[in-house]
């Protein structure tokens, strides 16, 4: 196996569709060499705990109504041509995804973790649930099979927040300044959004030929 490292941020709607683009590529195969490990990098980790509105974060960040109007609809655009269930306008919420990621974390010792990178991102995207209120953040541990009530005390806690951030820092000194990033064999950086096809050619050029195969 071949280790697939991926930093990413749930509110961040590229990763979203860089993890689709990804997922489709990888079923179009009958085997692929990958070990995926999901790794935090918070966009925005100066947010409040409770987040604030989407919307004015946004013009704010973006410089106004606009702008914003104008990458929704590039990104309704790129999330329908890759299948995604991406509407950028209905989460209402900005959240800290400090909690989200220390989810992450847990649900990759428990061996669960594609499970929920994908429940947390669809919460957010399309579902518009608040991924920062951990109430939420117990239920999506319990669809994807972990222990509701465990992760919600756990959540409670500050368990590994400063874990994580130190992660998330150690990422940023090594270079990682947006997400998706994709780290190929501790090797090879993909960043961005990359169609299936960039995918399986990853996949080809890492897969030794096989004995019959002419050179």
């Amino acid at each position: 196996m071949i280790r697939l490292d991926i930093f990413s941020d749930p509110v961040r709607p590229w990763c979203f569709i860089g993890k689709a683009n990804l997922d489709r590529a990888l079923q179009d195969l009958p085997v692929h060499p990958f070990a995926i490990q999901w790794h935090p990098f918070q966009l925005n980790p100066d947010l409040p705990p409770e987040g604030m509105p989407k919307r004015a974060y946004l013009e704010a960040k973006f410089g106004g109504a606009t702008r914003v109007d104008a990458m929704n609809d590039r990104l309704r655009e790129v999330a329908r041509a890759a299948g995604v269930p991406l509407d950028p306008d209905l989460p209402d919420r900005m959240p800290n995804t400090l909690n989200a990621h220390r989810l992450i974390h847990w649900a990759g010792i428990e061996g669960r973790q594609p499970d929920v990178v994908d429940r947390l991102m669809r919460a957010y995207w399309a579902e518009g649930r608040d991924i920062g209120d951990i109430e939420t953040l117990a239920d999506i541990a319990g669809e994807a099979g972990m222990d509701r009530e465990a992760t919600l005390r756990l959540l409670h806690s500050d368990a590994d927040a400063e874990d994580i951030a130190a992660r998330d820092a150690d990422a940023r000194s090594k270079g990682v300044n947006s997400v998706p990033t994709f780290l190929v064999a501790q090797q090879y950086v993909v960043s961005g959004a990359q169609p299936p096809e960039l995918w399986a050619q990853v996949v080809a050029d890492l897969t030794p030929p096989s004995e019959g195969d002419v050179n």
